[in-house]
């Protein structure tokens, strides 16, 4: 029988403090000025999956300001809904974020959001190089204390997919695969924990 596992890590709140810059850093100073500063109502992020859009719409929206994630991913009808929100938010000053895969003129949106999503602030979200996913990773495990040695860190950047979620994943995996195996994180588990997938 099966030992069951706690969920004893942290959850990791979102958050600019923990976001790994690289070559983003008029877009964060810009995000800032957008939750304090009341003359910049809509800002639009675009960029590669795993670059970081989520994170940072939920370091957003943990001040109380709405927003979507997504958009490329929307239906037309939910398109006619999102451009109905751009105007309701317009007349009432409130502020919006939304993200995507791509600028606002690549995405095949209904010309009439596209437009909105340029109404504002938009920034493409650059990915990190491969040292500052590295960092990002070291930061991930030590926040959400997960015993990991940089030997094991090293191995699955080079060995595994890059991607930071796909990364994460793993690291998540091979702590409750150690923990219900009760042995330490090493490369041997790894490739234990990889072929029983």
């Amino acid at each position: 029988m099966d030992q069951l596992l706690l969920d004893i890590h942290p959850k990791i709140k979102k958050s600019f403090d923990n976001f790994i810059t690289g070559q983003n850093k008029e877009c964060i100073k810009s995000l800032k000025d957008f939750i304090s500063n009341s003359n910049v109502q809509f800002m639009y992020l675009w960029g590669e999956d795993g670059c970081g859009k989520t994170h940072l719409r939920l370091a957003v929206e943990s001040h109380g300001i709405k927003t979507i994630d997504d958009i490329h991913l929307t239906d037309q009808n939910q398109q006619i809904e999102i451009f109905n929100l751009f105007n309701q938010f317009k007349e009432a000053n409130k502020k919006l974020l939304i993200t995507g895969a791509d600028s606002p003129n690549n995405m095949n949106l209904i010309p009439e959001l596209s437009s909105r999503l340029s109404w504002g602030l938009v920034y493409q979200i650059r990915s990190l190089s491969d040292n500052e996913k590295i960092m990002a990773l070291k930061n991930y495990v030590n926040e959400k204390n997960i015993a990991i040695s940089e030997n094991v860190i090293d191995y699955c950047y080079r060995n595994l997919r890059r991607d930071l979620h796909s990364l994460m994943a793993t690291f998540e995996s091979l702590d409750h695969w150690s923990l219900k195996t009760k042995r330490p994180v090493t490369i041997p588990l790894l490739k234990d924990l990889i072929n029983q997938n």
